[in-house]
Protein backbone atom coordinates (compact mmCIF):
# COMPACT_ATOMS: atom_id res chain seq x y z
CA UNK A 1 0.00 0.00 0.00
CA UNK A 2 1.03 3.58 -0.73
CA UNK A 3 0.25 6.60 0.75
CA UNK A 4 1.19 10.07 0.80
CA UNK A 5 2.35 11.27 3.95
CA UNK A 6 1.37 14.81 5.06
CA UNK A 7 1.33 14.03 9.43
CA UNK A 8 5.27 15.37 9.92
CA UNK A 9 7.02 18.19 7.29
CA UNK A 10 10.55 17.04 7.09
CA UNK A 11 12.02 20.15 9.47
CA UNK A 12 15.50 19.72 8.08
CA UNK A 13 15.21 21.33 4.80
CA UNK A 14 15.16 24.50 4.02
CA UNK A 15 12.40 24.14 1.08
CA UNK A 16 9.85 21.74 0.59
CA UNK A 17 10.64 18.46 -0.72
CA UNK A 18 8.81 18.16 -4.25
CA UNK A 19 7.10 14.93 -2.96
CA UNK A 20 7.30 12.37 -0.39
CA UNK A 21 5.56 9.25 -0.23
CA UNK A 22 5.10 6.68 2.48
CA UNK A 23 4.68 2.74 1.72
CA UNK A 24 3.73 -0.02 3.74
CA UNK A 25 4.47 -3.76 3.30
CA UNK A 26 1.28 -5.92 4.01
CA UNK A 27 3.09 -8.89 4.54
CA UNK A 28 5.45 -8.04 7.51
CA UNK A 29 6.54 -4.54 9.43
CA UNK A 30 8.48 -3.15 6.81
CA UNK A 31 8.04 0.71 5.49
CA UNK A 32 9.01 2.13 2.90
CA UNK A 33 9.74 5.94 1.94
CA UNK A 34 10.68 8.11 -1.15
CA UNK A 35 11.44 11.41 -1.12
CA UNK A 36 12.04 13.63 -4.45
CA UNK A 37 13.86 17.00 -2.93
CA UNK A 38 13.69 18.50 -6.76
CA UNK A 39 13.27 17.47 -10.26
CA UNK A 40 15.11 18.73 -13.07
CA UNK A 41 14.71 18.01 -17.04
CA UNK A 42 11.89 16.17 -15.45
CA UNK A 43 13.97 13.94 -13.13
CA UNK A 44 15.70 12.78 -10.19
CA UNK A 45 18.29 10.64 -8.92
CA UNK A 46 19.48 9.32 -5.76
CA UNK A 47 20.23 5.52 -4.41
CA UNK A 48 17.53 3.24 -2.28
CA UNK A 49 18.71 1.79 1.06
CA UNK A 50 17.73 -0.34 3.67
CA UNK A 51 18.09 -0.70 7.09
CA UNK A 52 16.16 -1.30 10.43
CA UNK A 53 15.13 2.31 11.71
CA UNK A 54 14.77 3.93 8.58
CA UNK A 55 13.06 6.95 8.89
CA UNK A 56 11.50 9.68 6.42
CA UNK A 57 13.03 12.41 8.29
CA UNK A 58 16.67 10.80 7.43
CA UNK A 59 15.49 9.87 3.35
CA UNK A 60 14.61 13.27 3.20
CA UNK A 61 17.74 14.80 4.44
CA UNK A 62 19.80 12.79 1.77
CA UNK A 63 17.33 13.52 -0.64
CA UNK A 64 18.11 16.93 -0.50
CA UNK A 65 22.18 15.89 -0.12
CA UNK A 66 21.59 14.66 -3.45
CA UNK A 67 20.32 17.53 -4.93
CA UNK A 68 23.24 19.79 -3.66
CA UNK A 69 25.64 17.21 -5.38
CA UNK A 70 24.00 17.11 -8.52
CA UNK A 71 23.96 21.05 -8.35
CA UNK A 72 27.39 21.47 -7.22
CA UNK A 73 28.80 19.06 -10.16
CA UNK A 74 26.39 21.04 -13.10
CA UNK A 75 24.70 17.49 -13.75
CA UNK A 76 21.48 18.17 -14.97
CA UNK A 77 18.86 16.19 -12.55
CA UNK A 78 17.13 16.79 -9.40
CA UNK A 79 17.75 14.92 -6.44
CA UNK A 80 15.73 11.67 -4.86
CA UNK A 81 16.25 8.84 -1.96
CA UNK A 82 15.01 5.51 -1.29
CA UNK A 83 14.54 4.02 1.91
CA UNK A 84 12.92 0.73 3.25
CA UNK A 85 13.01 0.21 7.11
CA UNK A 86 14.09 -3.36 6.95
CA UNK A 87 17.08 -5.97 7.92
CA UNK A 88 18.81 -6.58 4.99
CA UNK A 89 19.82 -9.40 6.25
CA UNK A 90 16.79 -11.25 6.67
CA UNK A 91 15.63 -13.98 4.52
CA UNK A 92 12.97 -11.82 3.05
CA UNK A 93 14.20 -8.44 2.50
CA UNK A 94 14.57 -9.60 -1.53
CA UNK A 95 10.69 -9.92 -1.54
CA UNK A 96 10.32 -6.91 0.69
CA UNK A 97 12.64 -4.97 -1.90
CA UNK A 98 10.23 -6.13 -4.80
CA UNK A 99 6.98 -5.58 -2.90
CA UNK A 100 8.33 -2.04 -2.58
CA UNK A 101 9.35 -1.56 -6.46
CA UNK A 102 5.79 -2.34 -7.45
CA UNK A 103 4.45 0.31 -4.86
CA UNK A 104 6.48 3.26 -5.99
CA UNK A 105 6.82 1.98 -10.37
CA UNK A 106 4.92 5.15 -11.43
CA UNK A 107 8.02 6.77 -10.19
CA UNK A 108 10.74 4.58 -10.82
CA UNK A 109 9.05 4.63 -14.90
CA UNK A 110 9.48 8.26 -15.14
CA UNK A 111 11.09 10.46 -12.41
CA UNK A 112 13.46 8.45 -9.77
CA UNK A 113 16.61 7.05 -11.32
CA UNK A 114 17.96 5.00 -8.35
CA UNK A 115 20.92 2.50 -7.21
CA UNK A 116 22.51 0.33 -4.69
CA UNK A 117 22.97 2.07 -1.46
CA UNK A 118 23.70 0.79 2.21
CA UNK A 119 21.82 -3.01 2.69
CA UNK A 120 21.20 -2.47 -0.86
CA UNK A 121 23.59 -4.13 -3.38
CA UNK A 122 23.65 -3.06 -7.28
CA UNK A 123 23.71 -6.39 -8.51
CA UNK A 124 20.51 -7.02 -6.31
CA UNK A 125 18.82 -4.22 -6.90
CA UNK A 126 19.12 -4.84 -11.17
CA UNK A 127 17.68 -8.73 -9.96
CA UNK A 128 14.94 -7.36 -8.67
CA UNK A 129 14.40 -4.13 -11.45
CA UNK A 130 14.04 -7.37 -13.36
CA UNK A 131 12.13 -9.53 -12.15
CA UNK A 132 9.49 -6.82 -11.30
CA UNK A 133 9.35 -5.84 -15.37
CA UNK A 134 11.45 -2.86 -15.24
CA UNK A 135 14.35 -3.86 -17.39
CA UNK A 136 17.78 -4.66 -16.21
CA UNK A 137 19.06 -1.89 -14.77
CA UNK A 138 17.92 0.73 -12.39
CA UNK A 139 18.79 3.43 -13.68
CA UNK A 140 15.69 2.49 -15.84
CA UNK A 141 13.99 6.02 -16.30
CA UNK A 142 17.22 7.44 -17.86
CA UNK A 143 17.07 4.63 -20.51
CA UNK A 144 13.86 5.30 -21.53
CA UNK A 145 14.08 8.82 -22.22
CA UNK A 146 17.08 8.12 -24.74
CA UNK A 147 16.83 8.02 -28.49
CA UNK A 148 18.79 4.40 -28.50
CA UNK A 149 17.97 2.22 -25.30
CA UNK A 150 19.69 -0.47 -26.63
CA UNK A 151 22.98 1.43 -26.78
CA UNK A 152 22.90 3.15 -23.80
CA UNK A 153 22.18 0.10 -21.80
CA UNK A 154 25.19 -1.59 -23.40
CA UNK A 155 27.39 1.40 -22.43
CA UNK A 156 26.30 0.84 -18.45
CA UNK A 157 26.73 -2.70 -18.95
CA UNK A 158 29.98 -2.17 -20.18
CA UNK A 159 31.23 0.77 -17.70
CA UNK A 160 29.86 -0.69 -14.25
CA UNK A 161 31.41 -4.73 -15.23
CA UNK A 162 35.08 -3.58 -16.83
CA UNK A 163 37.33 -3.53 -14.00
CA UNK A 164 40.52 -1.42 -12.96
CA UNK A 165 42.93 -2.98 -10.91
CA UNK A 166 40.73 -5.81 -9.95
CA UNK A 167 37.85 -2.93 -8.95
CA UNK A 168 34.65 -2.14 -10.57
CA UNK A 169 33.75 1.73 -11.58
CA UNK A 170 31.59 1.42 -8.49
CA UNK A 171 34.03 0.25 -6.11
CA UNK A 172 36.27 2.57 -7.31
CA UNK A 173 35.28 6.22 -8.03
CA UNK A 174 33.42 7.45 -4.84
CA UNK A 175 36.95 6.84 -3.25
CA UNK A 176 38.96 8.36 -5.83
CA UNK A 177 36.93 11.32 -5.65
CA UNK A 178 37.31 11.62 -2.04
CA UNK A 179 41.17 11.40 -1.93
CA UNK A 180 41.20 13.86 -5.09
CA UNK A 181 38.64 16.43 -2.57
CA UNK A 182 41.73 15.87 0.01
CA UNK A 183 44.58 16.21 -2.71
CA UNK A 184 42.87 19.60 -3.73
CA UNK A 185 42.14 21.19 -0.18
CA UNK A 186 45.85 20.03 1.08
CA UNK A 187 47.43 21.90 -1.94
CA UNK A 188 44.95 25.11 -1.17
CA UNK A 189 46.53 24.58 2.38
CA UNK A 190 50.35 24.57 0.98
CA UNK A 191 50.94 21.20 2.47
CA UNK A 192 52.37 18.39 0.15
CA UNK A 193 50.86 15.09 -0.36
CA UNK A 194 54.48 13.79 0.61
CA UNK A 195 54.54 15.19 3.86
CA UNK A 196 50.94 14.71 4.22
CA UNK A 197 49.71 11.61 6.94
CA UNK A 198 45.90 11.02 6.85
CA UNK A 199 43.20 8.08 8.96
CA UNK A 200 40.63 6.78 7.37
CA UNK A 201 37.50 5.37 9.43
CA UNK A 202 35.84 2.61 7.74
CA UNK A 203 37.68 0.45 5.03
CA UNK A 204 34.74 -0.79 2.60
CA UNK A 205 34.28 0.29 -0.60
CA UNK A 206 34.76 4.37 -0.47
CA UNK A 207 36.95 3.89 2.75
CA UNK A 208 39.64 1.51 0.93
CA UNK A 209 39.40 3.50 -2.68
CA UNK A 210 40.27 6.58 -0.32
CA UNK A 211 42.56 4.94 1.02
CA UNK A 212 44.25 3.99 -1.74
CA UNK A 213 44.24 6.61 -3.86
CA UNK A 214 45.46 8.48 -1.09
CA UNK A 215 48.52 6.57 -0.31
CA UNK A 216 49.32 6.35 -4.63
CA UNK A 217 49.46 10.43 -4.41
CA UNK A 218 51.92 10.20 -1.72
CA UNK A 219 49.87 10.69 1.73
CA UNK A 220 51.32 8.63 4.87
CA UNK A 221 48.59 6.56 5.59
CA UNK A 222 48.49 5.43 9.24
CA UNK A 223 45.67 4.62 10.35
CA UNK A 224 42.60 2.74 8.89
CA UNK A 225 39.43 1.29 11.19
CA UNK A 226 37.42 -1.72 10.73
CA UNK A 227 34.31 -3.21 12.88
CA UNK A 228 37.50 -4.86 14.86
CA UNK A 229 39.17 -1.31 15.88
CA UNK A 230 41.86 0.26 14.53
CA UNK A 231 45.38 0.01 12.57
CA UNK A 232 48.16 2.04 13.18
CA UNK A 233 51.74 2.33 12.02
CA UNK A 234 52.71 6.19 12.78
CA UNK A 235 56.12 5.87 11.92
CA UNK A 236 56.51 4.14 8.46
CA UNK A 237 52.45 4.26 7.74
CA UNK A 238 50.12 1.16 6.51
CA UNK A 239 50.77 -1.09 3.57
CA UNK A 240 47.31 -0.37 2.06
CA UNK A 241 47.58 -2.52 -0.40
CA UNK A 242 48.52 -5.62 1.28
CA UNK A 243 45.36 -4.57 3.94
CA UNK A 244 43.13 -4.43 1.28
CA UNK A 245 44.53 -7.74 -0.14
CA UNK A 246 43.13 -9.21 3.02
CA UNK A 247 40.01 -7.11 3.36
CA UNK A 248 36.66 -9.57 3.77
CA UNK A 249 33.68 -8.55 1.51
CA UNK A 250 32.18 -6.39 4.41
CA UNK A 251 35.37 -4.58 5.20
CA UNK A 252 37.13 -6.11 7.74
CA UNK A 253 41.07 -6.90 7.79
CA UNK A 254 42.55 -10.09 8.06
CA UNK A 255 44.73 -9.17 11.47
CA UNK A 256 47.67 -12.24 10.34
CA UNK A 257 48.94 -9.74 7.33
CA UNK A 258 49.81 -7.04 9.93
CA UNK A 259 53.45 -5.86 9.81
CA UNK A 260 55.44 -6.56 13.13
CA UNK A 261 55.31 -2.64 13.43
CA UNK A 262 51.70 -2.17 12.98
CA UNK A 263 49.87 -2.24 16.00
CA UNK A 264 46.53 -2.73 17.39
CA UNK A 265 44.18 0.27 19.17
CA UNK A 266 40.19 0.41 19.95
CA UNK A 267 38.84 1.79 17.04
CA UNK A 268 37.77 5.36 18.91
CA UNK A 269 41.29 6.61 18.71
CA UNK A 270 40.96 7.07 15.26
CA UNK A 271 39.62 10.60 15.57
CA UNK A 272 43.04 11.68 18.11
CA UNK A 273 45.18 11.08 15.80
CA UNK A 274 48.21 13.59 15.11
CA UNK A 275 47.35 13.68 11.48
CA UNK A 276 46.59 16.40 8.07
CA UNK A 277 43.49 14.31 7.24
CA UNK A 278 40.81 12.71 8.58
CA UNK A 279 38.36 10.65 6.14
CA UNK A 280 34.92 9.32 8.51
CA UNK A 281 34.10 6.81 5.70
CA UNK A 282 32.17 4.91 7.83
CA UNK A 283 28.60 5.72 9.48
CA UNK A 284 26.60 8.94 9.45
CA UNK A 285 26.94 11.22 12.95
CA UNK A 286 30.40 9.50 13.90
CA UNK A 287 31.76 13.02 14.63
CA UNK A 288 29.80 14.60 17.28
CA UNK A 289 29.81 17.82 19.82
CA UNK A 290 30.97 15.38 22.44
CA UNK A 291 34.00 14.22 21.10
CA UNK A 292 35.27 16.75 18.30
CA UNK A 293 37.76 18.08 20.46
CA UNK A 294 39.76 15.45 20.38
CA UNK A 295 40.63 16.22 16.61
CA UNK A 296 43.90 17.30 15.90
CA UNK A 297 43.85 17.51 12.14
CA UNK A 298 43.36 20.80 10.08
CA UNK A 299 41.24 18.36 7.31
CA UNK A 300 38.12 16.56 8.04
CA UNK A 301 37.05 14.95 4.43
CA UNK A 302 33.64 13.80 4.41
CA UNK A 303 33.40 10.13 2.75
CA UNK A 304 30.35 9.15 4.39
CA UNK A 305 26.97 10.37 4.41
CA UNK A 306 26.88 12.97 6.89
CA UNK A 307 28.84 11.67 9.49
CA UNK A 308 29.63 15.27 11.29
CA UNK A 309 26.85 16.82 13.41
CA UNK A 310 25.99 20.64 12.55
CA UNK A 311 27.02 21.22 16.51
CA UNK A 312 30.90 19.23 15.65
CA UNK A 313 31.13 21.41 12.89
CA UNK A 314 30.60 24.52 14.46
CA UNK A 315 32.96 23.66 16.98
CA UNK A 316 35.26 22.76 14.31
CA UNK A 317 35.51 25.18 12.29
CA UNK A 318 36.03 27.94 15.86
CA UNK A 319 39.30 25.83 16.00
CA UNK A 320 39.99 26.25 12.22
CA UNK A 321 39.24 23.06 11.27
CA UNK A 322 38.13 22.83 7.93
CA UNK A 323 35.10 20.25 6.94
CA UNK A 324 34.80 19.18 2.88
CA UNK A 325 31.41 18.04 2.92
CA UNK A 326 30.28 15.33 1.93
CA UNK A 327 27.95 16.38 -0.95
CA UNK A 328 31.08 17.30 -2.71
CA UNK A 329 33.65 15.31 -1.44
CA UNK A 330 31.79 11.82 -2.07
CA UNK A 331 29.76 12.83 -5.28
CA UNK A 332 32.11 10.80 -7.38
CA UNK A 333 30.06 7.68 -7.57
CA UNK A 334 26.74 9.21 -8.14
CA UNK A 335 28.99 11.64 -10.93
CA UNK A 336 29.87 8.61 -12.65
CA UNK A 337 27.18 7.17 -12.56
CA UNK A 338 25.55 10.00 -14.63
CA UNK A 339 28.33 10.81 -17.06
CA UNK A 340 28.37 7.07 -17.86
CA UNK A 341 24.46 7.35 -18.79
CA UNK A 342 24.38 10.35 -20.61
CA UNK A 343 27.61 9.11 -22.78
CA UNK A 344 30.63 11.33 -21.48
CA UNK A 345 32.42 8.70 -20.30
CA UNK A 346 32.81 5.38 -20.99
CA UNK A 347 35.15 3.37 -18.76
CA UNK A 348 36.52 4.06 -15.42
CA UNK A 349 39.88 5.55 -16.27
CA UNK A 350 37.69 8.22 -18.31
CA UNK A 351 35.56 9.04 -15.35
CA UNK A 352 38.07 9.39 -13.10
CA UNK A 353 39.93 12.02 -15.34
CA UNK A 354 36.53 13.81 -15.67
CA UNK A 355 36.17 13.95 -11.91
CA UNK A 356 39.60 15.02 -11.00
CA UNK A 357 39.45 17.97 -13.74
CA UNK A 358 36.23 18.96 -11.95
CA UNK A 359 36.94 17.92 -8.32
CA UNK A 360 40.40 19.74 -7.96
CA UNK A 361 38.95 23.35 -9.18
CA UNK A 362 35.83 23.33 -7.29
CA UNK A 363 37.40 22.08 -3.71
CA UNK A 364 40.09 24.73 -4.04
CA UNK A 365 37.39 27.41 -5.46
CA UNK A 366 34.85 26.59 -2.94
CA UNK A 367 38.03 26.97 0.30
CA UNK A 368 38.98 30.21 -1.67
CA UNK A 369 35.68 31.82 -1.51
CA UNK A 370 34.59 30.31 2.03
CA UNK A 371 37.80 32.15 3.35
CA UNK A 372 37.73 34.92 1.82
CA UNK A 373 33.35 35.65 2.98
CA UNK A 374 34.43 34.50 6.51
CA UNK A 375 31.84 31.41 6.06
CA UNK A 376 32.40 27.79 6.29
CA UNK A 377 32.71 25.97 3.00
CA UNK A 378 29.99 24.02 3.56
CA UNK A 379 27.91 27.04 3.88
CA UNK A 380 29.83 28.27 0.41
CA UNK A 381 29.37 25.02 -1.21
CA UNK A 382 25.56 24.92 -0.28
CA UNK A 383 25.09 28.34 -1.74
CA UNK A 384 26.88 27.38 -5.23
CA UNK A 385 25.00 24.08 -5.48
CA UNK A 386 22.03 25.90 -5.02
CA UNK A 387 22.65 28.52 -7.30
CA UNK A 388 23.65 26.12 -9.84
CA UNK A 389 20.72 24.07 -9.39
CA UNK A 390 17.95 26.99 -9.59
CA UNK A 391 19.97 27.50 -12.70
CA UNK A 392 19.43 24.21 -14.32
CA UNK A 393 15.79 24.49 -13.30
CA UNK A 394 15.12 27.35 -15.42
CA UNK A 395 17.54 26.27 -18.47
CA UNK A 396 16.49 22.24 -18.66
CA UNK A 397 13.23 22.75 -17.12
CA UNK A 398 11.94 20.62 -13.62
CA UNK A 399 8.75 19.28 -13.76
CA UNK A 400 8.48 19.74 -16.93
CA UNK A 401 11.27 19.20 -19.08
CA UNK A 402 12.50 22.17 -21.52
CA UNK A 403 15.35 20.32 -22.71
CA UNK A 404 16.10 16.92 -23.93
CA UNK A 405 17.94 14.62 -21.45
CA UNK A 406 20.54 13.84 -23.46
CA UNK A 407 20.98 16.92 -25.48
CA UNK A 408 24.69 17.73 -26.57
CA UNK A 409 26.02 20.38 -24.64
CA UNK A 410 27.94 22.57 -27.39
CA UNK A 411 31.26 23.12 -25.35
CA UNK A 412 33.99 25.19 -26.30
CA UNK A 413 37.30 25.88 -25.04
CA UNK A 414 38.16 28.11 -21.93
CA UNK A 415 38.19 31.98 -23.19
CA UNK A 416 36.93 30.82 -26.84
CA UNK A 417 33.21 31.17 -26.21
CA UNK A 418 32.99 28.10 -23.84
CA UNK A 419 32.73 27.98 -19.89
CA UNK A 420 35.28 30.83 -18.49
CA UNK A 421 38.50 29.52 -17.87
CA UNK A 422 38.35 30.33 -14.39
CA UNK A 423 35.61 28.01 -13.96
CA UNK A 424 37.13 24.56 -14.63
CA UNK A 425 40.94 24.71 -14.24
CA UNK A 426 43.77 22.17 -16.01
CA UNK A 427 44.91 19.44 -14.00
CA UNK A 428 48.97 18.89 -14.74
CA UNK A 429 50.60 15.81 -14.04
CA UNK A 430 53.99 16.35 -12.20
CA UNK A 431 57.11 16.54 -14.34
CA UNK A 432 58.82 13.01 -15.60
CA UNK A 433 54.90 11.49 -15.51
CA UNK A 434 52.69 10.57 -18.51
CA UNK A 435 49.65 13.29 -18.92
CA UNK A 436 46.16 12.00 -17.68
CA UNK A 437 45.19 12.24 -20.90
CA UNK A 438 47.67 10.31 -22.19
CA UNK A 439 46.39 7.28 -20.04
CA UNK A 440 43.29 7.20 -21.76
CA UNK A 441 41.98 5.49 -24.79
CA UNK A 442 40.39 8.06 -27.74
CA UNK A 443 36.61 7.55 -26.49
CA UNK A 444 37.54 8.64 -23.23
CA UNK A 445 40.73 11.39 -23.71
CA UNK A 446 40.28 14.71 -21.83
CA UNK A 447 40.58 16.99 -24.54
CA UNK A 448 44.09 19.34 -23.98
CA UNK A 449 44.37 22.72 -23.68
CA UNK A 450 46.62 25.22 -25.46
CA UNK A 451 49.52 24.50 -23.49
CA UNK A 452 49.47 20.57 -23.82
CA UNK A 453 47.49 19.66 -20.17
CA UNK A 454 44.80 18.14 -19.76
CA UNK A 455 41.49 20.09 -19.59
CA UNK A 456 38.10 18.50 -18.21
CA UNK A 457 34.47 18.76 -19.88
CA UNK A 458 32.29 20.34 -17.65
CA UNK A 459 28.56 18.30 -17.30
CA UNK A 460 26.04 18.79 -19.55
CA UNK A 461 24.27 20.93 -17.19
CA UNK A 462 27.77 22.96 -17.45
CA UNK A 463 28.49 25.58 -14.40
CA UNK A 464 27.28 29.13 -13.75
CA UNK A 465 27.35 31.57 -15.81
CA UNK A 466 29.00 34.41 -13.57
CA UNK A 467 26.56 37.04 -15.18
CA UNK A 468 23.81 35.08 -13.89
CA UNK A 469 24.14 33.15 -10.64
CA UNK A 470 24.07 34.92 -7.08
CA UNK A 471 28.14 34.39 -5.91
CA UNK A 472 29.42 34.61 -2.74
CA UNK A 473 32.39 36.86 -4.38
CA UNK A 474 32.63 38.88 -6.95
CA UNK A 475 34.50 37.04 -9.49
CA UNK A 476 34.73 33.49 -10.71
CA UNK A 477 34.47 30.35 -8.30
CA UNK A 478 38.05 29.46 -9.66
CA UNK A 479 41.52 30.23 -8.03
CA UNK A 480 44.55 29.73 -9.03
CA UNK A 481 45.83 26.41 -8.59
CA UNK A 482 49.07 26.25 -6.35
CA UNK A 483 52.46 24.09 -7.64
CA UNK A 484 51.49 21.22 -9.69
CA UNK A 485 54.20 19.33 -8.21
CA UNK A 486 52.95 19.98 -4.47
CA UNK A 487 49.59 17.06 -5.40
CA UNK A 488 50.45 14.54 -7.86
CA UNK A 489 47.43 13.33 -10.74
CA UNK A 490 46.81 9.34 -10.14
CA UNK A 491 44.37 7.62 -11.74
CA UNK A 492 43.38 3.89 -11.31
CA UNK A 493 45.24 1.78 -14.18
CA UNK A 494 44.43 1.79 -17.92
CA UNK A 495 41.62 1.13 -19.95
CA UNK A 496 41.69 -2.55 -21.90
CA UNK A 497 42.82 -1.17 -25.13
CA UNK A 498 41.45 -4.09 -26.77
CA UNK A 499 37.77 -3.14 -24.73
CA UNK A 500 37.68 0.27 -27.89
CA UNK A 501 36.80 2.04 -24.88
Amino acid sequence: MTQTVVEKPLQVLEHEPYLQITWRDTETPARGFVVIDRLVTGIATGGLRMRPGCTLHEVGELAREMTLKMGAFGIHVGGAKGGIDFDPSDPRADEVRERFLRGVRPLLERFWVTAGDLGTQQERLDASFARVGLGETSFHAAVLRAEDETEVRSRIRHAFTTESEGLKLSELIGGYGVAEAALAALEQRKVAAGSARAVVQGFGAMGGSTALYLARAGVRITGITDARGLILNTTRGLDVELLLSARSSSGVIDRSVLREDDVERPGEEWLSQDVDVLVPAAVSYTITEENCDRIRGSLVVEAANVPTTPEAERRLADRGVTVIPDFIANTGAAAGAWWVILGEVVSPSGACSRLSSQMRPLVRGLMSRADTAGVTLREAAVRYARENSQRMMREFGAEVAFEDLYARTQWGMPGEGGFPAEELLPVAAPAGERRLADALPDDDRVAEGPGGEAVGHPPRGGHADPAEAVSLLDGALGTTPGPAEAVPAYWPGEADPASGH
